[in-house]
């Protein structure tokens, strides 16, 4: 029986989309969705929900839960990464929490910055434990990589496993019809060329029957700054840069040094940047769970339409050799952007089929969009780097090197920082002990 492995299975909510959309791929008719979690219970409730969809729709498949990571990946042709190491609490936390006393502010914290680092660090051995797994037991399956920090992660994956990997994440699909929603301005029959490192991509092109549409869209942004939005830290970087940014402005706040300055503090009211924004998602989610597990898990009419997720298009598309284009995460050895370091991972367009996934060729970014992109790709290299040799000095440097963090902090706080993150998170980073 062909197997597809879903590794943090307790994400019932993703499980739900990911998995939920599996459901309505006729090539994957006879297949066994494994799960896999370390949360018992949300392990179950997975279970129950993916098998109240089954029978509801008829789906030919079957969905068998594992107390054994080794055996779930046992055999299995297609693996879904969707882990999150050291939960909200404490780790997400403390990645908000010790940096606060340093006067480091944050939005997400899961890309770059202190929080991207240090959930790199927090994860990637877990990965690496799985991967090795993998090679062992499922040596020819697809890894498609949903975690975040996604650049950090599935660059190591490339350069340090065996495992062939993708990175997969939603915010390419919906950029240029977020953006156009967002201007009043119709996104049917668009073309957009997107291309960059994930959260960072550009798009560098965006036609319409052969026209430049840039131009309009940088007028009705302009206008648009005018007032109050959402959206107002990617319009200001479109408007020195030139080009729009795949990942929300929450986001981007943090990756660049503009933005969040306590030198500066009228910068967050200018530009609506939602401070602590990952912690308040959470207090949220956990507090709407229960009603949603009993919308969910215990609901025998559950329903599902099939999401925008890349995932069981891709598969599709390698089961049935019907090729499928998307964004992808991917190893720049071989230059895909020329103009960006070759040990970095990069989001660009990229096909799968029956033969796997083959990424597209972009050449040179622009210069400044290049430059940008380094800033944090400096970062996330400096990370993988500590992770793998376990030197402290280089988490120090992968910090030293974060935009945001060297425009607030001195080199001697950084360090202090670390030192404390270091001493906080040391259940999950037993290599620096």
């Amino acid at each position: 029986m062909p197997k597809m492995t879903f590794i943090g299975a307790g994400s019932t909510v993703f499980a739900k989309n990911v998995l939920g959309d599996c459901m309505f791929v006729p090539a994957l008719e006879g297949f066994e969705f494994a799960l896999f979690d370390i949360d018992n219970q949300r392990l179950k409730d997975s279970e129950n929900m993916l098998n109240n969809l089954k029978a509801n729709y008829g789906a030919q498949v079957t969905i068998t839960a594992y107390s054994d990571r080794k055996e779930a990946l046992r055999d299995a042709r297609y693996v879904i990464n969707a882990i999150q190491v050291g939960g909200y609490k404490p780790s997400t936390v403390i990645d908000f929490e010790i940096p606060k006393k340093y006067g480091l502010r944050q939005t997400i914290a899961d890309t770059v910055g202190i929080g991207g680092i240090f959930r790199t660090l927090r994860t990637l051995p877990v990965m690496f434990d799985f991967a090795k797994e993998m090679e062992e037991v499922c040596p020819d399956a697809w890894l498609l990589n949903y975690t975040n920090p996604m650049s950090s992660l599935t660059g190591a994956m490339l350069r340090y496993t065996k495992v062939k990997t993708v990175g997969l994440c939603h915010s390419v699909q919906v950029c240029t019809e977020s953006l156009f929603r967002s201007l009043n301005m119709d996104p049917e029959g668009v073309q957009e060329k997107i291309a960059g490192i994930n959260h960072m991509s550009w798009l560098l092109e965006v036609k319409k029957d052969g026209k430049d549409l840039y131009p309009e869209i940088k007028r009705r942004a302009k206008e648009k700054q005018k007032t109050p939005h959402d959206d107002k830290v990617r319009f200001e970087l479109m408007d020195k840069f030139g080009y729009y940014l795949t990942e929300s402005s929450e986001h981007n706040a943090e990756y660049h040094p503009y933005f969040i300055k306590s030198q500066y503090p009228e910068l967050i009211d200018q530009f609506n940047i939602p401070l602590d924004e990952y912690p308040r998602r959470c207090e949220n989610q956990i507090n709407e769970w229960q009603a949603m597990r009993e919308d969910m898990v215990h609901n025998t009419e559950l329903t599902h339409t099939r999401s925008k997720e890349y995932g069981s298009r891709i598969i599709e598309a390698m089961e049935t050799d019907v090729p499928f284009k998307f964004g992808g995460n991917v190893s720049n050895e071989g230059g895909l952007i020329s103009n960006l370091s070759r040990k970095a991972c990069v989001e660009v367009p990229c096909v799968a089929d029956r033969s796997g996934i083959s990424p597209c060729y972009i050449g040179d970014l622009p210069e400044q969009l290049a430059a940008l992109n380094r800033t944090n790709i400096n970062t996330q290299l400096m990370t993988i780097e500590a992770a793998i040799t376990g030197n402290k000095d280089a988490i120090y440097q992968a910090a030293l090197l974060d935009p945001h963090t060297n425009s607030e902090l001195s080199i001697d706080d950084t360090v202090k920082l670390c030192d404390d993150l270091i001493e906080t998170h040391k259940d999950w980073l037993p290599a620096f002990e």
